[in-house]
């Protein structure tokens, strides 16, 4: 080979390498001016995502509808709730003749959550004996609410009932379900704020206290930004619903005084939490000034105790046990004999678990009854937005790897749970693969969406890959629209997937949209990779739910009731 023909191929592979640079670098470039890592302003976010969708370039289906079939959607079916063995027995009975007792998971864990249990454990080697016969007492795990949704149904039923509050007690009593007292307390506790030292000092100084309705007001006018857990589900957020209601009106909590200043209240606060986990993790990011909790929990964990003011509110948390109706004569002894032993046991437990920390709390509510705690239940569900609809996106994975029991789980859930989504509000759907579909177009969630939402529903098939995030940016850009004829509604976003991206956009093109627009995106995992999805759950501040156990249905009520 000459010289001559040496420097020519040299020449040439040097111009393609420098195109190849160049075409890259263009790539580049044009993918970073139309996704910016670093989105900052709502304009920004706006025409980052305008580009991301005109680049996604999603198809849209022609709508099919399916019947609707459901009757009651206030009452919580027994076929929705989990099977009773997902909720752990953590102290099993030892003889033939035993109790089974339901226990809250403060109480019937492990470590200093264990109290109930341990004395169990204790109870059943001391022998004691009903009728010449040596019993003991069976513990199983069950929150407070879910136990009262078990017994409500009759799904389940146990012989005796430890709930954290007794106002679960109240309202079985409402529904005709009249347990007997064992015991009005067997361990002390309180339900109470936890507000930083900063916002603590400024109560104090603005209110001449820190207490309940100081907390509201300030709350009310935005000064605190505090969080609360779900009143359907959790003993401290019915309190905190109920002593609420009644802070605006002492004698009727359901007046229209009450109602409409719970309302003003809860125009302020930015989310209720599903967990005690999800709130404790948002006051952590600095999203919170403060939020809810029981006094024993607070004090067993001394971050808590070292970073925020405990200040007690409502009604007493002194965990009541009953005896359920028709539970025989024998159980019903074998429950007064375990009363007994806690009480000559389990006072030197409770301080070490730091129960009765509280003792001279001394509620300033007056009594109520169970329908009206119905009856705020249901004020919570048709005023937790201040009157406001919601506008909210269902993102459905169907990618091949959901195929199969995934996809079937994703449609039965969705199916069986719309029924808690309230009629006034706005909802759309899309699914996501390599591509993305508009399945449904927002509109008011009437009988007419709800025949063509389950009818989208019904329609979804799994095949190709997993482009999460275009699916995510498609139904972004949906709210944002639906939001300019609906400027007062709530967004939200549901993504429905096994949580495994692989093609598409990745978080960090839609991190900064969805911070700039504050859109809150609820995962639900199926078969998931639950990590990857709480990744962008937290973006804003919401959920994510693992959907691999049964219980599915039951946590999606759980969270439109909470949001829908």
């Amino acid at each position: 080979m000459n010289r001559r023909n040496t420097k020519s191929i040299i020449a040439v592979i040097a111009g393609i390498v420098v195109v190849s640079i160049v075409v890259f670098g263009a790539f580049i470039v044009a993918r970073n001016v139309m996704v910016p890592k670093n989105v900052r302003t709502v304009e920004d976010a706006t025409t980052s995502l305008t580009r991301m969708v005109d680049q996604i370039d999603p198809m849209t289906a022609t709508p099919v509808k399916s019947s609707v079939e459901y009757t009651d959607v206030e009452d919580t079916s027994a076929d929705e709730l989990p099977d009773l063995e997902n909720n752990k027995v953590t102290a099993e009975a030892t003889t033939d003749l035993y109790a089974e007792i339901w226990c809250s998971p403060e109480k019937a864990g492990q470590g200093s959550d264990g109290w109930m249990r341990e004395l169990a454990e204790g109870f059943n080697k001391a022998g004691y004996q009903v009728g010449g016969q040596q019993v003991s007492v069976r513990i199983r795990n069950v929150s407070s609410g879910l136990g009262n949704d078990y017994i409500t149904t009759g799904k389940a039923t146990p012989d005796g009932y430890t709930p954290s509050s007794r106002l679960w007690i109240d309202m079985l009593a409402a529904k005709n379900i009249n347990c007997d007292y064992v015991r009005e307390r067997t361990v002390g506790n309180v339900a109470g704020f936890l507000v930083d030292q900063e916002h603590y000092d400024a109560l104090v100084e603005e209110y001449g206290q820190a207490d309940l309705k100081a907390v509201t007001e300030a709350v009310g006018k935005g000064d605190i930004t505090m969080g609360y857990t779900n009143p359907f589900t959790s003993s401290t957020g019915l309190n905190f619903l109920v002593s609420t209601l009644l802070r605006y009106d002492r004698k009727d909590p359901l007046s229209d005084t009450a109602i409409d200043g719970f309302s003003q209240f809860q125009k302020n606060v930015p989310f209720v939490a599903m967990t005690t986990v999800q709130m404790r993790d948002a006051a952590e990011r600095g999203s919170l000034d403060g939020f809810v909790l029981e006094y024993q929990l607070y004090a067993n964990e001394p971050s808590l105790s070292k970073s925020y003011k405990f200040v007690p509110f409502g009604y007493r948390h002194d965990n009541p046990l009953v005896v359920l109706p028709g539970v025989s004569d024998d159980k019903r002894q074998i429950l007064e004999l375990f009363a007994t032993y806690c009480d000559e046991n389990g006072a030197d437990l409770a301080n070490k678990y730091g129960f009765n920390g509280l003792d001279d709390y001394k509620s300033e509510n007056p009594e109520i009854d169970g329908k009206t705690l119905l009856q705020a239940q249901k004020v919570y569900k048709d005023n937790k937005d201040n009157g406001k609809p919601v506008v909210a996106v269902f993102v459905a994975d169907v990618s091949g790897s959901m195929d199969g029991s995934p996809m079937r789980a994703l449609q039965e859930s969705l199916i069986n749970s719309m029924r808690y989504i309230k009629s006034d509000n706005y909802v759309g759907m899309v699914s996501y693969s390599d591509f993305v579909t508009i399945e449904l177009p927002i509109a008011e969630f009437d009988l007419n969406q709800q025949a063509y939402f389950k009818g989208a529903v019904e329609g979804l098939r799994a095949g190709g890959g997993t482009a999460t995030f275009d699916g995510i940016a498609v139904a972004t850009q949906m709210v944002q629209e639906a939001l300019v004829e609906h400027p007062d509604a709530k967004p939200l976003i549901f993504v429905l997937s096994d949580g495994e991206t692989n093609t598409g956009h990745d978080l960090s093109d839609v991190e900064g949209i969805l911070k700039a627009l504050r859109i809150p995106v609820y995962t639900i995992g199926y078969n998931a990779n639950i990590d990857a999805l709480k990744k962008i759950s937290s973006i804003n501040e919401a959920a994510s739910i693992d959907a691999s156990t049964d219980d599915v249905v039951y946590q999606l009520k759980n969270l439109f009731n909470a949001n829908m």
